[in-house]
């Protein structure tokens, strides 16, 4: 799809030192697909291939700072958001998307990382939920994250995805992503989107064996508004960002860090 201008993606995520997730790997991705990437720091990070060790959230005034400097400058055409770590700053999100009109939203429902960091205070997913779902276009969770969502213990089967959708339709969403790497199946990573009233869309990969999973969702989310911002539909939105998910995916083994001998449990990052 030509265009006169480069598209312009906002991330509004928390930083990855590691740079395998978070603002890092969404401003790599943006790239990567043909748009201009902008970023917003929520919060920095102290995580390296082993997990997140330490979080420390901006000020609301900061991020409302950053935002509004950024806003007033530029025209966004889509917007990504990841790590929002408090109700504060969820608050301040959801002021500036009224505020400046955006759209093509795509949210990131982070709440915990692989490592088992809490990236989002208990208090704020409420606040999320209430306020911010009704506010984007799409939400794209994991198989854990909908059951904290639903405070239910889905497995993901195919046969769960018109329940789960519906409570999370019930909740404030728009559109939903139910990604499936967290699934039973051993096979493939089937993932679901969800438009109402329940119309279902199944995008399926074989599962590939590697130890480069981090930031996957963050690659997910950040292709998906890319794309939208290229003017895709949402469904071929997804459906590319899938493929490009899975081509990073298969070739990220062949990329090599060294690592301290320590490090026994380390992610190594996708791009």
């Amino acid at each position: 799809m030509s265009r006169e201008y480069t598209p312009t993606v906002l991330t509004i995520a928390g930083s990855d030192p590691y740079a395998g997730a978070g603002i890092q790997i969404d401003c790599k991705t943006i790239h990567a697909l043909g748009g201009y990437a902008l970023s917003i720091i929520t919060s920095v990070t102290a995580q390296n291939s082993t997990g997140v060790k330490g979080v420390e959230a901006v000020s609301p005034h900061m991020l409302r700072l950053q935002l509004e400097t950024l806003l007033n400058d530029i025209k966004v055409d889509a917007v990504k958001i990841g790590m929002l770590a408090n109700s504060s700053l969820v608050e301040v999100v959801v002021e500036i998307i009224e505020k400046y009109k955006l759209k093509n939203i795509v949210l990131d429902t982070v709440m915990i990382s692989s490592s088992g960091k809490a990236l989002l205070e208990s208090d704020a997913i409420n606040i999320m939920v209430k306020k911010l779902f009704p506010c984007v276009d799409l939400i794209t969770p994991n198989i854990p994250e909908v059951n904290r969502l639903l405070n239910t213990n889905y497995l993901g089967d195919e046969d769960d995805i018109p329940v789960m959708s519906s409570a999370l339709f019930a909740l404030g969403a728009n559109a939903v992503l139910i990604k499936g790497g967290h699934s039973t199946d051993k096979e493939n990573a089937t993932d679901y989107l969800v438009e109402k009233p329940l119309n279902i869309l199944t995008y399926s990969t074989a599962r590939l064996k590697t130890t480069h999973t981090h930031g996957t969702g963050c690659v997910l989310s950040s292709a998906i508004a890319t794309y939208l911002a290229l003017g895709y539909t949402l469904e071929k939105s997804v459906e590319d960002a899938k493929v490009f998910l899975y081509k990073k995916l298969h070739t990220s083994s062949f990329i090599k860090f060294k690592y301290h001998e320590e490090n026994d449990t380390r992610k190594e990052p996708l791009l």
